[in-house]
């Protein structure tokens, strides 16, 4: 895996733009202390293993690592936010990764005028991912940990990809999640950071598409035919078991299901990139691989 040289220097001069308009100051010791509501699970592990979380107040319900973070409030999920609960919280700044909703809570909050905070950079690779992390290290003034972090993830993932074998058989993947603003049962796609996640850890995903989820059919499980399938926690626990999981469209007539290859796998660890995705790819590998894998 390419190396990657970060520009510290240069990102430390980005600016921390308010969304309307207002000029937010890097935050550092020196700064008053904020109220922040931040609503980005990516972000709220960053935020954390930075050691930047001493102004968060609250947060999205979908972010749960660290578990330390289970303890402040949350205010509905990033999708179905709820305005009350955000006020209530009295933010001064409100950070998201530009995947909120739903729209009139959206504009009710740039209404009120709350200043908001949404970083440059979107992760989508590993480079992007360390750029991101420098760029929050750099606006939370800790460059240092920034480092620090971007080392050992680059460590973990060079070991990660030095245990790839191209030559055996790639098992197909099926990832099933429970979209709680839709409220049904969707399919990653190969196209989705969870696509990334299995491909680097030897898997392939069951189902290829344009988008990167579709709602889970009958159809689409018979024509993918997965070797595994990994159910995020929330979905899982909503059915309990994996005999209740096989009696989801399609799923119970899968080599997957007759082999009793259904895991529980938590959400955090496969739908955005950041400090962990060098350890979770390791632990994909291992959950993918072995046969007699625990649930």
């Amino acid at each position: 895996m390419k190396k990657i040289t970060l520009a510290l220097l240069c990102i430390a001069t980005l600016c921390a733009c308010g969304r309307f308009g207002n000029t937010e100051e890097k935050l550092n010791d020196a700064t008053p202390q904020k109220r922040i509501v931040s609503i980005a699970k990516q972000y709220n592990e960053i935020i954390y293993a930075l050691g930047a979380e001493k102004d968060l107040v609250a947060v999205d319900l979908s972010s749960i690592y660290p578990k330390k973070i289970q303890e402040l409030p949350t205010v509905g999920y990033h999708r179905a936010l709820s305005l009350e609960n955000i006020l209530a919280n009295k933010p001064d700044l409100i950070i998201h990764d530009n995947n909120i909703g739903p729209e009139h809570v959206v504009n009710q909050l740039e209404s009120l005028e709350i200043p908001m905070k949404v970083f440059d950079t979107k992760a989508t690779d590993m480079a992007t991912t360390q750029t991101l992390i420098t760029e929050m290290g750099a606006y939370f003034d800790k460059l240092q940990a920034a480092l620090t972090i971007n080392n050992q993830l680059q460590n973990d993932m060079d070991m990660a990809l030095s245990q790839r074998n191209d030559t055996i058989k790639k098992p197909r993947v099926l990832i099933v999640h429970f979209g709680r603003a839709s409220n049904i049962y969707l399919v990653m796609t190969k196209n989705s950071t969870a696509g990334k996640i299995i491909d680097w850890a030897g898997g392939e995903m069951a189902v290829d598409a344009e988008k990167g989820m579709r709602q889970l059919s009958a159809e689409i499980i018979a024509e993918s035919d997965p070797d595994v399938i990994l159910l995020t926690d929330f979905g899982y626990d909503r059915l309990g078991d994996n005999e209740k999981i096989k009696e989801l469209p399609g799923i119970g007539s899968t080599t997957a299901a007759k082999n009793n290859r259904i895991y529980r796998i938590n959400e955090a660890d496969i739908v955005y990139l950041g400090p962990r995705t060098g350890k979770n790819v390791l632990a994909f590998r291992e959950l993918i691989f072995d046969d007699n894998a625990a649930q």
